[in-house]
């Protein structure tokens, strides 16, 4: 950074001292906490002596092992688009209209458990269903790992509980599906030919404002050869949103890319890997008691509410330690 000329491509070197910042946070956090650590031994020997002082003792090592634990979640991301930011989108899957009202709770949990992070999250789309709930939804999260973290929630989520929208209050299976994709920097890292491209206007439904409401300021894109469909309503004018859009399905072939190349790599390896969209990751059970299992690791939570409402760390922790294991 203090080489000459390093400003004069200002892209680039806003890019680096972006990660520059992130590598400083991440010592300067190794380094207070090392410190912390250090002066745990001596405090546990003035507590042999004092033992007034243990409970400023438990303190200090609850303190230390919970920052220890949030330290060694970031050696756990070493994918190419893992630091990054990301766009998730959830569908309504089979279900009817409980599949749509699920696909709201899902969508809820997601961008609950990004703000409960601190990430900062901007809800690009949301098809309303004809009932209840939404068709599908889209939005973008920002902050450190945000697609690394995402990555574990890819796939089909499953909800048994009993209907609402049943006369008869029968217990029914609804099922969502959430797919992340990362946010691609980098043009150059995705070629879209614009002749590969379905363009089509409509108007913003839902929320916006007398001006989206008027005119067809909302954008879809269909990427022909792929069949990835992305569309953004959440800006006033029809250029922004067609640049959102974009960005979205430049994340979505980035994401496609990688997950073809993890495949390609485990066909070699003899390895049998499930890595598709329709795989059901995690079930939540309402009824006839609660219950929230991940079947990839088996991690399971008896309050369900709690999970609804965005508490999804010790999952997502579960995935990525078996993840880094399995690596």
């Amino acid at each position: 950074m203090g080489a000459p000329g390093f400003w004069d491509n200002q892209e680039q070197a806003a890019k680096i001292s972006a990660e520059h910042a992130r590598a400083s946070r991440k010592l300067e956090v190794f380094k207070r906490l090392s410190g912390d650590a250090q002066d745990l031994e001596a405090l546990a020997e003035m507590t042999d002596e004092d033992p007034s002082l243990r409970a400023e003792l438990d303190d200090q090592v609850t303190d230390v092992e919970r920052r220890l634990e949030a330290l060694e979640e970031e050696r756990l991301f070493s994918g190419r688009y893992d630091a990054g930011d990301a766009f998730v989108t959830v569908n309504a899957g089979a279900g009817g209209t409980d599949a749509q009202d699920w696909a709201e709770m899902v969508l809820r949990m997601e961008m609950r458990w990004a703000e409960k992070r601190g990430f900062s999250v901007e809800l690009l789309e949301a098809s309303p269903g004809e009932e209840a709930g939404i068709k599908s939804a889209t939005f973008l999260v920002k902050g450190d790992n945000a697609y690394g973290l995402y990555g574990s929630e890819k796939g089909v989520h499953r909800l048994v509980r009993l209907s609402p929208f049943d006369s008869a209050n029968r217990r029914q299976t609804s099922f969502a599906g959430v797919e992340v994709s990362p946010v691609v920097e980098d043009v150059g890292d995705v070629e879209i030919d614009e002749d590969d491209l379905q363009v089509d206007t409509y108007r913003a439904s839902g929320a916006g404002g007398q001006h989206v409401n008027k005119t067809d300021s909302a954008v879809r894109i269909t990427h022909r050869p792929t069949g990835i469909v992305v569309q953004c309503q959440n800006e006033r004018s029809q250029s922004s949103n067609r640049a959102e859009a974009m960005a979205m399905l430049r994340s979505k072939l980035a994401e496609r890319a990688e997950r073809e190349r993890r495949e390609e790599i485990a066909r070699e390896r003899g390895e049998a890997q499930d890595v598709n969209f329709g795989s059901q990751i995690r079930s939540y059970v309402l009824h006839p008691y609660t219950m929230v299992k991940d079947h990839r690791t088996d991690f399971e939570m008896g309050d369900a509410s709690r999970v609804l409402d965005g508490d999804l760390d010790g999952f997502v922790r579960a995935y990525l330690l078996r993840a880094a294991n399995a690596a």
